[in-house]
């Protein structure tokens, strides 16, 4: 038995945050019912066509769900998510601003409907404030959480490579989830969650809301940090370049020992502290690169490993796919989509005895009329539906 099993989550959902965290519900067993507009569904399935045609993002974010076509601004389609609503016990949803309430479908309406439903909402800036009504997008939330201003070179700000505000809304969500149906567990109440790509995004900003108390941002400083030294990218003597990171004193004196051949450097009053080596930055990447000039990135990686000191090569996209851990980890399962078989890597949270469910991604609709029977809805209604567009 998967840990989720049993769960029934209905989720009108699209994107990129509702969907990422209702597949790790799906992965643990949980049902998770995906309702889609009609015409064309989740928006996510048009992103791009990488992935044998379909979209690379709703691959990633859509296996283990069924899809049910439905138009809830139609009574009819409205009347099937109330029937869901009933059996559920997890309501998602990522709805624009003003939506959900419009339906008759925000947290405290379902609440009061459904006392036992755990109600989850996940909006771009939560739900009251002055930005409450707000579109936000995870580049725009990156922006207005002061990422951007940190994430870059001196020279230009730049967004992070991957949809970061979404992921970590979606992590707190389904969180939250098994929070509250862990409460629910013992007390036979649900709850009302409240999750924002703004507050999700935000609370990985602390560090640097501390750093700038004393009046100065972290600066930018491309694939260096902004306050650790030396921790980022050195060019080895071939010209290739090897990441290392140092974090404390003693890791500074054996890089400068064991690595460098230089251990007077570890002495040098400009780098004998942290605070010093940030701020002699560039004076320190020019020691250390001209004592690393006598190997090649490869020697410097396994100079580095031997001195246990933490290191890394720069991996392409692709060198990732190939890495010999994912192989070594047994990381690769296979999964169908609606275009064929795809890889696709197993949840990072591995839990003794529990195998992810790694389901099939769904073609649009494929699981409507399966659905509605189960709910009861004649075949003659259905095909009625069909054609007016309800479903």
């Amino acid at each position: 038995m998967r840990p989720l099993e049993g769960i029934t989550v209905v989720s009108v959902e699209q994107a990129v945050a509702a969907p990422f965290a209702t597949r790790q519900l799906a992965d643990l067993g949980a049902r998770v019912i995906k309702i889609e507009r009609p015409d064309g569904g989740d928006f996510a399935r048009g992103y791009d066509t990488r992935v044998n045609g379909l979209s690379s993002y709703f691959v990633w974010l859509n296996r283990s769900k069924e899809s049910l076509t439905l138009d809830l601004k139609r009574p009819d389609g409205r009347g099937v998510l109330d029937r869901l609503l009933a059996r559920a016990d997890v309501f998602v949803q990522n709805l624009a601003p003003g939506a959900a309430e419009r339906l008759g479908v925000d947290a405290p309406a379902l609440r009061a409907r459904y006392p036992r439903l755990v109600a989850c909402t996940i909006s771009g800036y939560g739900s009251t404030g002055p930005y409450a009504h707000k579109k936000a997008y995870d580049l725009l939330v990156q922006s207005e959480v002061g990422l951007l201003s940190i994430t870059g070179t001196e020279d230009a700000p730049a967004k992070a490579g991957i949809s970061v505000a979404d992921i970590a809304a979606g992590m707190y969500a389904w969180s939250a989830v098994l929070t509250a149906l862990l409460v629910r567990a013992r007390t036979g109440d649900g709850a009302a969650i409240d999750v924002s790509l703004f507050d999700a995004l935000g609370e990985w900003m602390q560090h640097a809301a501390y750093y700038a108390q004393g009046g100065s941002p972290p600066p930018r400083t491309g694939a260096s940090h902004a306050s650790i030294a030396p921790y980022g990218p050195f060019r080895a003597g071939d010209g290739a370049v090897v990441y290392l990171g140092v974090q404390n004193d003693r890791e500074w004196t054996r890089l400068c020992r064991d690595v460098l051949n230089a251990p007077a450097l570890a002495g040098d009053e400009r780098f004998r502290t942290n605070p010093q080596r940030v701020r002699h930055r560039a004076e320190l990447q020019q020691a250390i690169e001209s004592a690393l000039a006598d190997w090649t990135a490869g020697e410097t990686a396994a100079r580095l490993d031997a001195a246990g000191i933490a290191c890394a090569r720069m991996n392409s996209v692709a060198d990732y796919v190939d890495h010999p851990q994912l192989a070594a980890r047994d990381c690769w399962r296979t999964i169908r989509t609606p275009a064929g078989p795809v890889r696709a890597v197993v949840p990072p949270a591995r839990i003794d005895g529990v195998a992810p469910v790694m389901g099939d991604v769904p073609a649009l609709g494929r699981h409507t009329d399966a659905i509605l029977a189960e709910l009861g809805i004649d075949r003659a209604t259905v095909e009625r539906w069909r054609a007016e567009g309800t479903i």
